[in-house]
């Protein structure tokens, strides 16, 4: 090995240059410098040197002096003292003469460690012991418990073996005493025959059965007190707790075999007049439930709806109308009850004390209007981005939630889709939002959805402000948008109306300032304030689920401050945020009132437009959201609604009608809304569209099952299947479509359907000849001998012959001759022969129209 430094070698064992300067002078080794180098000798004479310092050398073995020590004592785990456990404590202690050199402190510091050891192992020994402690007092409770019942259930048996006996020992005193009046009504009977006294008779009879009556006259005479004896005027019912199961498997019961006295009355009388009782009537209850309210049986309740034409089972949910008619028809008074009131208790509880002041907040502006009117074009210039360029088919899809920084401060948009599948989307902007800005195209004019903004508007009662874009188009006509608004009473402040019209263009940017200008307006106007501080409430705006990320809620905070870390309750859905975006993707730990930001950390998606509270009390908090589960499942299965007689054929007549059956998955909870109620609306008379099932995520594996199994069209709406699930659809051969705009999947289900529908049949008249003269044939009959005045007679087409414009038979042709060949057709103006099938009431006049028939594919 190489020879080092002192420097190196002090970096290498870890030890200031100094210290090992001074090891090295103690072990002979002289060096004065950290520069001085080292040789292989010198470090192995340092290395001896450290060795026998410390006690490590060969010559120390003889120098150390190890003892043992074992102590035994005892720990009461009792508190009366009388339980003992017995502890044993080893230790060893080695003793090593070290050279002078070592220090006291050395000495003192090995001596602590040693007593610390020894201290940590009593206690473990203590631990030790408690714990043997509370095992052997854990043992004999259990035994005492067993023992305990044990001796329970033989003092019950006893009491089963003396009732047992003494009804038997009842019985034969109840047989003998039948037996003596038989004996004595047998006497009486043979003493009137022979004409003696009846009353001498039964003075020999009653002789031979003295020593049997003793026990038979305490159980039918008095106690010789005067009183009644025991059990005969009270009613006697068992208390034990194996009473009614001993009824049921036939063993007696105590007290169960004295009979009444004199009269035989038991101690229950059955009312005389009937009892009429307040029944609490929820939204939904089940019949045996209901049954248990009116203190009656519920096969009583079965039977009045059955006479109410409803067939009903035990456990069938009823809505409160037909609960209602039940308790009436029974005789009793109803009292309807809400689950809203328990629901709106927990909710207050849940919600606790809001303090704070209320400060100014932002707008939250929604943009409305037709499809393709430049709703999302207008928030791309504000916000300067490309949002609209983005979306699939070049049509918003979902409800997109901004804040923007602008000059007239911040403002919140909401967009929302135009296309008319969205409308439960466009519904659920107006209720959240402050003002509503209706887009209206100058060069289309108002169209479908622009009328049904305007109602959502009204309905949620939010001032309009309405934007006519595409001003820098030819063929822009602002005046006849005014025109068309005033039939819907939105009429312009020119006009001596209270709505702002601003032309604007979203190209261009035209009027985009007067714009954000008449938003600050209108919003100073309304005074919008909210706390800023305190628990945090609002609205859920759209809901997803993301397979890294899971269950994605985007919210609007109308009030307080939503933290990372909160409780938070969306509609049925509880959980706690673990992080929030902005519409950016940037993490952010808090939004105040105005501010939409999306949250992770729910269990399940939310429904889009369910109301969101942060949590004071979070088991209140779970108890409302297990509440608000159980509310929906009862309301579901109420809609279910029993069966009555009236539908059996209505029944019958829907199995008939054909289905096309729909698994829908998509990105979004109101994408799948609208994709599901536009599907079901389109169902007929004679085709139905069942949506039977779907979400939010991705196309899984029990999708895919389920699809297979119900032989539904499987539609992936901007989501796709996953490996394990494109393997089912692969096996199974389940028809699988992907689709990122609603109207395609719209189109491709309503062509589905309309493949199901029964073709239609239409007639074409092609030919219409009149009967000049009837001849008769002996082959064929009556032949009418007859001019085409109208198409062509063709052979194989069916018939009627009309008399007075009248139809008076439909059939066939059997034969058609010209002159005396068969043809196939007869032109207009030319003479023909004419045979009619069973028919033989052709007269000259009559006309013979000759027609096809063909099928047409029918759609929906």
């Amino acid at each position: 090995m190489a020879e080092v430094t002192v420097k190196q070698l002090a970096q290498v064992v870890g030890t200031p240059v100094d210290k090992l300067l001074v090891q090295l002078g103690e072990a002979g080794v002289k060096k004065s410098s950290e520069s001085d180098a080292i040789s292989d000798e010198e470090k192995q004479k340092l290395l001896t040197h450290l060795r026998r310092s410390h006690g490590k050398d060969e010559s120390a073995a003889g120098r150390k002096i190890t003892l043992r020590r074992k102590s035994v004592s005892e720990i009461k785990v009792d508190p009366s003292g009388r339980k003992t456990v017995n502890v044993e404590v080893r230790g060893r202690r080695t003793y090593v003469k070290r050279a002078e050199s070592v220090s006291e402190d050395d000495q003192q510091r090995s001596q602590e460690k040693l007593s610390e050891l020894e201290r940590k192992q009593r206690e473990m020994a203590e631990l030790e012991a408690k714990r043997i402690a509370a095992e052997e007092a854990k043992r004999r409770e259990q035994e005492e418990k067993l023992k305990a019942k044990e001796q329970e259930e033989e003092a019950r048996r006893r009491a089963e073996e003396e009732e047992a006996a003494r009804l038997k020992a009842e019985k034969e005193a109840a047989e003998e005493a039948q037996k003596i009046a038989e004996a004595e009504a047998e006497l009486a009977r043979n003493a009137a025959v022979a004409g003696r006294p009846a009353k001498e008779a039964p003075a020999k009879a009653k002789a031979p059965a003295k020593p049997s009556k003793a026990p038979v006259k305490s159980a039918r005479s008095d106690n010789g007190d005067g009183k009644p004896a025991r059990g005969r005027s009270q009613l006697h019912v068992s208390k034990g707790r194996n009473a009614g199961a001993n009824k049921r498997r036939g063993k007696p019961v105590r007290g169960g075999g004295r009979r009444a006295a004199g009269d035989g009355k038991h101690g229950f009388e059955k009312p005389v007049t009937p009892v009429s009782r307040e029944v609490a009537v929820p939204e939904t209850i089940t019949v045996s439930e209901l049954a248990n309210r009116m203190a009656i049986k519920a096969a009583e309740v079965i039977k009045t709806l059955m006479k109410m034409g409803v067939m009903a089972t035990i456990n069938q949910p009823l809505d409160q109308d037909t609960a209602t008619l039940v308790v009436e028809e029974m005789g009793h008074t109803v009292r309807l009850t809400s689950s809203n009131d328990d629901e709106q208790a927990l909710a207050e509880k849940v919600i606790g004390s809001r303090e704070g002041d209320e400060v100014p907040r932002p707008p939250v502006v929604t943009v409305m209007g037709h499809v393709d009117h430049g709703k999302t074009s207008l928030l791309d210039y504000i916000r300067k981005s490309r949002v609209a360029s983005g979306e699939a088919g070049g049509i918003t899809q979902h409800i997109g939630a901004y804040h923007v920084e602008t000059d007239k401060g911040v403002i919140t948009f909401l967009d929302t889709p135009g296309h008319a599948a969205f409308t439960a989307m466009r519904s659920r902007g107006a209720q959240s939002t402050d003002i509503v800005i209706l887009i209206v195209a100058a060069d289309d004019g108002v169209m479908p959805q622009t009328v049904e903004a305007i109602q959502h508007a009204r309905a949620a009662e939010v001032p309009i402000i309405v934007a006519v874009n595409k001003m820098d188009k030819e063929g822009a006509d602002p005046e006849r948008v005014k025109n068309e608004l005033s039939q819907h009473e939105i009429l312009p402040e020119d006009w001596g109306g209270d709505v702002m019209f601003v032309p604007i263009s979203a190209h261009t940017g035209q009027g985009i300032e007067e714009l954000l200008e008449a938003i600050s307006l209108q919003a100073e106007v309304l005074e919008l304030k909210a706390p800023d501080t305190g628990n945090a409430s609002g609205v859920v705006i759209e809901a997803a689920l993301d397979r890294g990320r899971g269950p994605v809620a985007t919210v609007l905070v109308q009030s307080g401050c939503l933290k990372k870390g909160d409780h938070i309750l969306c509609g049925q859905e509880f959980g706690r945020v673990r992080a929030m975006f902005d519409e950016n993707g940037q993490q952010v730990e808090e939004a105040g009132p105005s501010i939409p930001v999306q949250l992770l950390g729910l269990g399940s998606t939310p429904e889009a437009g369910d109301e969101f509270l942060v949590a004071e009390d979070e088991k209140a908090a779970r108890d409302l959201a297990e509440l608000r589960q159980s509310k929906k499942r009862n309301t579901r299965l109420a809609e279910r609604k029993p069966a009555k007689f009236d539908d059996v054929f209505s029944q019958m007549a829907e199995n008939d009608r054909a289905e096309v059956k729909v698994f829908v998955k998509a990105d979004v909870r109101g994408s799948y809304e609208a994709l599901k109620d536009s599907l079901e609306r389109m169902s007929t008379d004679e085709v139905s569209i069942r949506v039977i099932g779907g979400g939010v995520g991705g196309i899984t594996e029990s999708d895919a099952n389920l699809a297979a199994a119900s032989g539904a069209l499987l539609i992936g709406f901007n989501t796709r299947a996953d490996n394990a699930a494109r393997k089912v659809i692969a096996e199974q051969d389940v028809q699988l479509q992907y689709f990122s705009v609603i109207y395609e999947a719209i189109d491709l289900v309503k062509q589905m359907a309309g493949g199901l529908l029964a073709p239609e049949i239409q007639e074409r008249i092609i030919g219409l000849a009149e009967v000049k003269e009837v001849f008769k044939s002996p082959k064929f009959g009556q032949i009418a001998g007859s001019i085409v005045t109208d198409g062509v007679v063709k052979r194989d087409q069916p018939i009627r012959v009309l008399r007075d414009n009248v139809v008076i038979f439909e059939g066939e042709l059997e034969s058609l001759r010209r002159f005396k060949d068969d043809v196939s057709e007869v032109r207009m103006g030319t003479e023909c022969g004419i045979g009619v099938k069973n028919y033989t009431d052709v007269r000259p006049g009559d006309q013979i129209e000759v027609y096809e028939r063909k099928e047409v594919a029918r759609t929906l």
